[in-house]
């Protein structure tokens, strides 16, 4: 272009945005959008949120408490001020209404819910987390408004030069003009509203070369499936007879292939909050439209004598729970939530409201029908809902779990690739740790006639990952002025690690970051300098790079008795998969071989020892319902080679690890243990294994 008329370009395109109202304009309520908002205020600019939501924070106030941490010592900046920030509240002898601090314990999501050395907390009440956001608006003087909800067919106004949005308007026919725009919504309205690419859905594996993301059909990573359960459930109205008709929240529709894409998103709940104190509970209260043959799976499972029901039922404090979805049947809406991303104002109205009556009809059902197991429900009975949280939504949550909605298909795409460390990540802004963790997509009906879930995936990334700057910003050409921290750019199953609550954080802060250097240099975002951004990062306390242990949720192998060899230490035949599903693990987490009964999996253990003796050998493997019985194990000894078949069910746990004895041996310098994948009748999962001396 002649150097007048890029002159001219770049004249129209930033005439217009300097008589703007605001230098930043977030879209959104999240923990996201006030972190951003508290950013852009230390750098000097103005900056107002615009939020759909009467209360900020999203799902941190709205009842996740028990905070998916992965690995804390990447969670830097302001995401760890406002960890701190809960310390302090709980360090004030008044925030413990109807419990002691020291009653309260210590426990946490694979970490302490409270980090003394650290000054930081993890774990914290509904109203705890929404009033530490609330503080932020009012000690960085933030404009809020509240309950305006963008005009989602014309309320957005774009620039003709460079895509930039030059003003957002509600449809209560406010409007707000920016220089810059960050969309901090869980569904990416704006970031759809201002005509960015993005999916709803996930890709089928080939689209990234991925192998965990599309359709997983009989794959069984969590506890979240009816392998557990026997006898197998049937879906029908008359236990196995097809001619009775399927009962409620069951598909008939096919499950489709494995690794294929499709259109579904994993599961929503309501991350809710109970109590046991009798003195702040209310009775759950019996929804409207109550159906009671909603929950007759629910009735089998139970009836089985499955026995996990209140599992997820995680303390914080004041004698509440931050209670979650947990089991084949559970508080996961499973399938109810497919229209959501794209749906009206008003269709997800409906969609949060089957939901809420949906949970609250389990929870009545379970306390109520006379059919329930008296173990269980006379135990639920001593629960009910908290009378200070949630006081003006009849004391439930405001915010429902949208674990994945929208996602930007942006200047990059971050895919489980990258988050196991299979490919480098460019321009790092920040770190996640968490397993890769989708929930449930659909409960179908198997060929043999029983009910079963599908999409549940629990995969270990292998210690902390960088995040990708080019992840929060559109493709080169759509949205100039735009940063999406929050519906980001990754893949399905990528996803499902970067969507905890600390990253958006992270996210949010770095996002606002880029806005004020784009907003200084006149740039679009895609071409801030990542250098200079880097520098400010630094600056502001950002964990861009991590080279600590993996984990800090695996025991330490060098604090065990005797000679420990993790998984990692293994030669590999074949191959093995990651994961860190389970909740307790040697290192950074275990090996399993996907189930795939091939025959090619092996994982041969050679330690050195320092001199011949007498040893117990044992095999590290945390049980579960889906683990092969007959592993075939190989002990290497004195005596020649022995020939095993273990239950990787039996473990029992010692030292924090699961440990299962294959005997005393006679050992020399060729001892070896190989278990292989030969002839299994379910996973084969290896943890570790370890020479124990024989006094």
């Amino acid at each position: 272009m002649p150097a007048l008329p890029r002159l001219l370009a770049v004249l129209a395109l930033f005439a217009p945005i300097a008589r703007a109202e605001h230098d930043v304009v977030i879209y959104g309520g999240t923990c996201a959008a006030v972190i951003a908002a508290v950013q852009v205020k230390k750098m000097g600019k103005t900056v107002i949120i615009v939020s759909p939501d009467k209360h900020l924070g999203g799902l941190s106030s709205g009842g996740l408490g028990f905070t998916d941490t992965g690995n804390k010592a990447v969670i830097g900046g302001l995401a760890r001020d406002f960890y701190h920030r809960i310390y302090l509240h709980y360090q004030k002898a008044e925030s413990w209404k109807q419990q002691k601090q020291s009653e309260y314990g210590n426990k946490g999501q694979g970490t302490p819910a409270m980090d003394g050395e650290n000054r930081t907390m993890w774990i914290f009440e509904p109203s705890a987390a929404e009033g530490v956001f609330e503080d932020y608006i009012k000690e960085f003087g933030i404009e809020v408004v509240r309950d305006e909800w963008l005009d989602r067919a014309k309320g957005v106004k774009i620039h003709s030069y460079g895509q930039r949005i030059a003003a957002i308007t509600t449809l209560s026919g406010k409007t707000y003009a920016g220089q810059m725009f960050i969309d901090a919504t869980y569904e990416g309205d704006l970031m759809a509203a201002a005509g960015c690419d993005y999916h709803v859905g996930r890709e089928a594996n080939s689209v990234y070369g991925e192998e965990h993301n599309g359709i997983q059909v009989g794959v069984l990573h969590h506890g979240h499936h009816f392998g557990k359960v026997k006898p197998p459930v049937s879906p029908y109205k008359v236990p196995g007879d097809p001619k009775s008709g399927v009962l409620p929240r069951v598909s008939t529709e096919p499950v489709g292939e494995f690794g294929q894409g499709d259109k579904r998103v994993q599961a929503y709940c309501f991350r809710s909050c109970y109590t046991n104190v009798p003195e702040n509970r209310i009775p759950f209260p019996k929804p409207d439209g109550y159906d009671a043959s909603q929950y007759e799976i629910l009735l089998r499972v139970l009836n089985t004598g499955w026995g996990e029901f209140f599992e997820k039922f995680d303390p914080i404090p004041n004698f509440k729970t931050d209670t979650n979805n947990h089991g084949p049947f559970s508080f996961d809406n499973i399938g109810m939530n497919y229209d959501y991303p794209e749906a009206s104002y008003e269709k997800r109205r409906e969609i949060i409201a089957e939901h809420r009556r949906y949970q609250q009809g389990l929870l009545w059902f379970v306390a109520n029908d006379p059919r329930v197991p008296a173990k269980v429900q006379n135990e639920l009975r001593e629960w009910g809902l908290p009378k200070d949280e949630f006081t003006d939504n009849g004391n439930w949550s405001h915010q429902l779990y949208i674990r994945e909605a929208r996602r930007l298909i942006g200047h990059y795409v971050m895919t489980e690739n990258e988050l196991r460390k299979k490919k480098p990540t460019p321009e790092s802004v920040g770190m996640g740790s968490y397993t890769i963790d989708s929930h449930n997509v659909q409960r179908y009906i198997t060929p043999e006639g029983h009910v079963q879930n599908e999409g549940d995936i629990g995969v270990s990334t292998n210690g902390p990952y960088e995040i990708a700057y080019g992840s929060l910003v559109p493709k080169e050409g759509q949205g100039g002025n735009l940063l999406v921290p929050v519906a980001m750019s990754a893949s399905h199953i990528a996803y499902g690690s970067i969507r905890m609550e600390p990253v958006f954080m992270i996210l949010g802060q770095s996002a606002a970051t880029a806005a004020v250097l784009a907003l200084d240099g006149a740039l679009p975002v895609q071409k801030v300098p990542y250098a200079k951004l880097r520098e400010v990062l630094l600056k502001d306390g950002q964990i861009l790079e991590y080279s600590g242990p993996k984990s800090t949720r695996g025991v330490d192998a060098k604090k065990l008795k005797g000679i420990v060899l993790d998984d990692t230490q293994a030669k590999v035949t074949g191959h093995w998969q990651e994961s860190g599903a389970a909740k307790s693990y040697l290192g950074d987490g275990y090996s399993h071989d996907g189930n795939a009964k091939d025959g090619q999996c092996s994982l041969r253990f050679e330690p050195k020892l320092e001199k011949p003796g007498k040893f117990r050998l044992q095999l590290a493997a945390p049980p579960n319902s889906n683990r092969a019985t007959n592993a075939a194990v190989e002990v290497q000894h004195l005596g020649g080679v022995k020939k095993l078949q273990i239950d990787l069910k039996s473990g029992q746990e010692a030292e924090g690890v699961f440990w299962i004895d294959l005997g005393d041996y006679d050992c020399g310098n060729d001892t070896a243990i190989t278990i292989s994948n030969a002839g299994a009748n379910g996973y084969i999962v290896v943890d570790g294994v370890r020479w124990l001396p024989v006094e």
